[in-house]
This record gives structure tokens, C-alpha cells and sequence, in this order.
């Protein structure tokens, strides 16, 4: 029956691979020749030399197949250890063909081997599985006609199943019975058999503990597709309510800016400041929660570039001196001259991390003083571990709140959210940053006399010069005036603003709501410079960039997008975009972004 199989099963799939003239083909006929005469010594060694053979997708069902034929001898020869090893080897191969008539026959006999073995639970369960594979092979085979006759002689077929599978479970039953009665009589006389039960109940138990440990398995599989899935949802759900948020946002904020710039009244001044606050919270608002969900989905990745560090908190505590002001705080720094001027790290979430700090710091303390720490820890084959902290003399956190603020949305008390505002988010975005960056972050507080956060961080010691970051020109009125720029907007209100803060600036501004008649309108006439949205109706902005691209390789072309401007501006760019301006528009940045293409 075996041999039927292997003709019937392994020719297909030699004929499909051109194997017919192949040497392991021929092994492989020439070991079936020797084992057809019983000379299994000769076709388990030319089998074995088939093995041997190096593995490629070609050789895979007959590797399989030869290691089917070697479990059968050694199954003739007694050798049942071996058998089995070889049929399990057998069934591994088989996974990666995919060859179900083969996987029944190997399914089959380990069955009979397990049956021969006496384990008919096992035994029961492959061929259980092997009547399955059979079953699926035959609707294969008969899915597109005789579906009728398929189903009544399926369901005789189940019926005899059933049959079978009751008179072997009684017959199961049966020996159950038999033994257990066997080894109570046997455990009268001798120690042996009270051992033999021993080992029988054992081997019962491990095999309840390797069907409970599936079943958790499966269940683990189950829980883990399903938070992967809620995490993509929630991933989707806030990039598309991100959008939707940031293009009235950028109304909003533009509208306020349009306004302050035109000299309002002083009883509209104070409504200006709020609506322009209240847009500025917003966007940090939704720039933070994106944050947290990039770090949370393990989306982000740590970079590895050269910097100096020194230069580094030097440049943050300038961009912080006016905040420092506000509150008529002393802000200090300490920095250790001991550490290596060339680091590599990841500056961007440092900056972030050290960002927040200090101006949480800078937020909670009036007429006091913030000092920012930072020694090296220990040097060590080309590592330095430098020390951080930030001390203020500000409001403090209550002992019991040290664990909360470091939450989501938690700021240690409603009354401190009223006062200071803020989203409680930022703590939250420092802790998991330094947890991705390797370290801990600690906190030590005491309500009325101020805080301290402190933590470590490792880096690698760069033998090169850091390169320094080129200083942001801020751009001149002279440089915009009178240049001609083509804004391609679907939204009305942003081309509404958008025209006013160029028209501001002296600058001429012609608007187009589609990408269609943009490139059209190229083709005939030259523009110092192209706004384009990304998001536009028909052809989007990218499609629309390459097109032009096509004809006009000169003229810079700026995205507009309401896209989180991390997540999207390489791919952006390498759609031929030279530049990426992120919607609600930071006007200084705006300008700036402009005014670098026309120095």
C-alpha cells in the first residue's frame, strides 16, 4: 500500500520538477528496486546518500519522501526509535512542500507506529489527522463536480468513521480496563509492576500537560492577533483623527496670526492671545499623543549620529531663556568638563527628553531658580555613561503622586492643571524615551521646596569630529517680495490664509485646487516656487509632483500636509518634493522654509 503511494504521489511531483533524469530520481527508483527485493540494508544506504544531499526547494519531496521509506524499513526491521525519528523528519520536509497525499501516508504510519507501541490515544489522534487530510484531499478532487454524490458518500463515509472510531475507542476502553486490572494483580507480587504503573501514569499526565499547554498556546496566538489588531486600529484612528484635526487647526491658527499681524484693538488683543494659545495647545496636544503611540507600536527607531553634548544643552538652555524670564527664574547649568566632546546618540529624543524637563521645570517655579546637571558617570572601553539632572525650586510633587505623573493625561492634581495647564503627556513621552534610549528615570520631590528628575544614559565615544548643525538663517522681507508662487489647495479657508500670510510678505500669489490644472498651467508658465497639499481631489500631491518632474526638474515644490511631518517627509521627498511644511503652519517657520530657496 506505501509503495502505491509513493508511485502515485512522489511521480507527480518529479514530473512537475523535471526530476525523472535527476540523480537523486534514480536513487531514489534504484532504493525502491532494492527494497521491493527486501534488500533493506542496500536501500536504506542509498536512501541515506539521498539525504545527504544538499537542500533546495527541488530536492525537498524527495528528501522527504527518502526519509518516509527509511522509517518504513526500519519499521520491517523492528527498529521502531528509529522509524519514528525518520517519519518525524519526514513530515518536517513535508510542511515545506505542501504535498498532502504524501502527509497522509507519513500521518499513516506513524499512527501504526504508535498503535503498535500500544498508545492508542496517540494512535487514534494521526489517524484521525490522516483521515482529515484525506477527506480534504477528496473535496480537492471534487469540489467542482459531483457535489451531490461527494456529500451522500461523505456522509456514509463519516458515518463508517464514526463506526470505526467508537469500536476503537471501546477497544481503547477495553485495554484501559484490562491493564489497570493486569497491573493491580502484577503490583501483588512484584515491585516491577508498581514501577511500570508508575511510569504509566506519568506518561498519562505529561501528555494531559502537553494538550493543556496547546490549548494555552493557541490561546496566547489568539490574545496576541488580537491586540496587534487593536493597536493597528488605534494607530489608524488617531492618524486619521490627526488629519481631520490639523486642517481646521491650521485655520484657526493662521486666522489668529492674520489677525495679531494687523494691529487689533486692545479689547481684542486678549481674545487673539487665547485663540492663538488655545490652537498652540491643540497642536501639542496632538503632536504628544502621536508621539506616545509611535513609541508604544515600536515604531521608532533610535539613530546613531556624532554630537557634542555640551553644545547641545548649551543651544536648549538659549532657546528657554525667555520662558526662564517669564518666571524670573535663574537658570544655571553644570556641565562636567570630563566628558568626551564627540558622543553618539540619538539627539533628537535627548533634546526631547532634556526639552521637557527643563520646561516643566521652568513651568512650576516662579522666582526661582532651575539647574541643569550633567557629569560623566564612568568611562570604560569607548563607552561614557553620562549623569543627568534637572533640580528646580518650584511647587514640588506630593510623595504619593511621585508614580501617577508619570501617567498619561496626570499632572498630580486637578488644582495644578487649572494653574499651569499643559496635557500631562510629557512626563509620560520622557519616561518612555529614556526607557527606549537604555536608562531610568528617577524623581525626588518635596511639596514647596522643588524636584528632581535624574537618570543615566550610555554612549558610544565618536574617534571623529561631530558635525555642527548649520545655524537657521531667518529670512529677510527683501528676499520675498515680489516672487511669484503658485499654492495648490483644495480647502478654501487654507488657501485663504495661505494667500494672505504670502500676500503680507509682498509675495504674489496664484491658487489652483487640483493637481490636473496645476500641471497643465506649468507646462506654459514658470513659478519662483510651488506650494503643493498633499491631499488633494483626483490626483493627489505626490502623483501631481512626479508628473511635473517630468518636464520642470528646477522649480522647488514645498508639500503641505496635515500628516505628522516624522512619519511622512522622507517618503515625501522622494517624490521629488525639495521641502515639507507641516500643517497648523508655525508662521517663522513657514517663511523660513520659503525663503531658503530664494538666498
Amino acid at each position: 500500500m506505501h509503495d502505491d503511494i509513493v508511485s502515485s504521489s512522489y511521480k507527480k511531483a518529479a514530473d512537475k520538477s523535471d526530476y525523472r533524469n535527476s540523480y537523486e530520481y534514480l536513487n531514489f527508483q534504484k532504493a525502491m528496486s532494492f527494497k521491493s527485493l527486501k534488500k533493506y540494508d542496500l536501500a536504506s544506504k542509498t536512501l541515506k546518500e539521498i539525504i545527504r544531499r544538499p537542500e533546495n526547494t527541488k530536492t525537498l519531496a524527495i528528501k522527504s519522501e527518502s526519509y518516509y521509506q527509511l522509517g518504513l524499513i526500519e519499521t520491517q526491521l523492528k527498529k521502531s526509535d528509529s522509524a519514528i525519528f525518520h517519519f518525524n523528519k519526514a513530515l518536517d520536509l513535508n510542511a515545506k512542500t505542501q504535498n498532502l497525499k504524501q502527509k497522509a501516508s507519513i500521518i499513516l504510519a506513524i499512527s501504526q507506529y504508535y498503535k503498535n507501541k500500544k498508545e492508542f490515544e496517540r494512535a487514534y489522534s494521526y489517524l484521525n489527522e490522516h483521515y482529515q487530510i484525506e477527506q480534504n484531499i477528496l473535496k480537492l478532487k471534487n469540489s467542482k463536480s459531483n457535489f451531490d454524490k461527494y456529500k451522500k458518500i461523505n456522509e456514509v463515509h463519516l458515518l463508517n468513521e464514526e463506526r470505526r472510531i467508537n469500536e476503537e475507542k471501546a477497544q481503547i476502553k477495553t485495554y484501559r480496563y484490562s491493564k489497570l486490572i493486569s497491573i493491580l494483580a502484577i503490583a501483588l507480587i512484584s515491585i516491577l509492576s508498581l514501577l511500570s504503573l508508575a511510569l504509566y501514569k506519568n506518561n498519562v499526565i505529561r501528555n494531559q500537560n502537553n494538550l493543556l499547554l496547546r490549548e494555552k498556546n493557541k490561546e496566547l496566538i489568539l490574545a496576541k492577533n488580537k491586540a496587534e489588531e487593536a493597536s493597528k486600529a488605534r494607530s489608524e484612528f488617531l492618524s486619521t483623527v490627526s488629519h481631520e484635526l490639523r486642517t481646521p487647526l491650521n485655520a484657526i491658527n493662521g486666522i489668529a496670526h492674520l489677525l495679531l499681524e494687523e494691529n487689533p484693538k486692545e479689547s481684542q488683543l486678549k481674545y487673539l492671545d487665547s485663540l492663538k494659545f488655545s490652537g498652540n495647545y491643540l497642536t501639542t496636544f496632538i503632536n504628544e499623543i502621536l508621539e506616545i503611540n509611535k513609541i508604544d507600536s515600536s515604531k521608532i527607531e533610535i539613530e546613531k549620529i556624532s554630537f557634542d553634548l555640551k553644545a547641545l544643552i548649551n543651544n536648549i538652555q538659549n532657546s528657554l531663556k525667555e520662558l526662564a524670564a517669564a518666571n524670573n527664574n535663574d537658570f544655571l547649568l553644570e556641565i562636567d568638563d570630563a566628558i568626551p566632546d564627540n558622543l553618539i546618540g540619538d539627539t533628537t529624543k535627548l533634546s526631547q527628553i532634556i526639552l521637557n524637563l527643563i520646561n516643566n521645570a521652568l513651568k512650576f517655579t516662579q522666582n526661582g531658580k532651575v539647574t541643569v546637571i550633567a557629569k560623566l558617570h564612568a568611562l570604560e572601553n569607548e563607552k561614557a555613561t553620562v549623569y543627568f539632572e534637572i533640580t528646580d525650586t518650584g511647587i514640588g510633587i506630593p510623595k504619593d503622586k511621585h508614580k501617577k505623573v508619570f501617567e498619561s493625561f496626570s499632572q498630580g492634581s486637578v488644582e495644578v492643571n487649572r494653574k499651569y495647564g499643559g496635557t500631562g503627556l510629557g512626563l509620560t513621552i520622557v519616561k518612555k524615551l529614556i526607557h527606549l534610549l537604555g536608562g531610568k528615570i528617577h524623581l525626588e520631590s518635596e511639596v514647596g521646596k522643588g524636584s528632581t528628575f535624574n537618570f543615566k544614559l550610555n554612549f558610544d565615544i565618536s574617534k571623529s569630529p561631530s558635525k555642527r548643525d548649520p545655524e537657521i538663517k531667518h529670512y529677510n522681507d527683501d528676499h520675498l517680495k515680489n516672487k511669484l508662487i503658485l499654492l495648490i489647495e483644495d480647502n478654501k479657508i487654507n488657501q485663504m490664509i495661505t494667500r494672505k500670510m504670502l500676500e503680507n510678505k509682498s509675495i504674489c500669489c496664484e491658487i489652483l485646487d487640483n493637481g490636473e490644472e496645476a500641471i497643465e498651467l506649468l507646462k506654459t508658465k514658470s513659478f519662483d516656487l510651488i506650494l503643493m497639499d498633499v491631499h488633494l481631489p483626483g490626483i493627489n500631491g505626490t502623483t501631481a509632483t512626479q508628473l511635473i518632474r517630468e518636464f520642470d526638474k528646477t522649480t522647488p515644490i514645498i508639500a503641505l500636509t496635515a500628516i505628522s511631518l516624522d512619519e511622512n517627509r522622507e517618503q515625501l521627498l522622494s517624490f521629488g518634493m525639495n521641502d515639507v511644511i507641516t500643517k497648523p503652519f508655525v508662521p517663522d517657520i513657514f517663511y523660513n522654509t520659503i525663503a531658503q530657496f530664494f538666498d
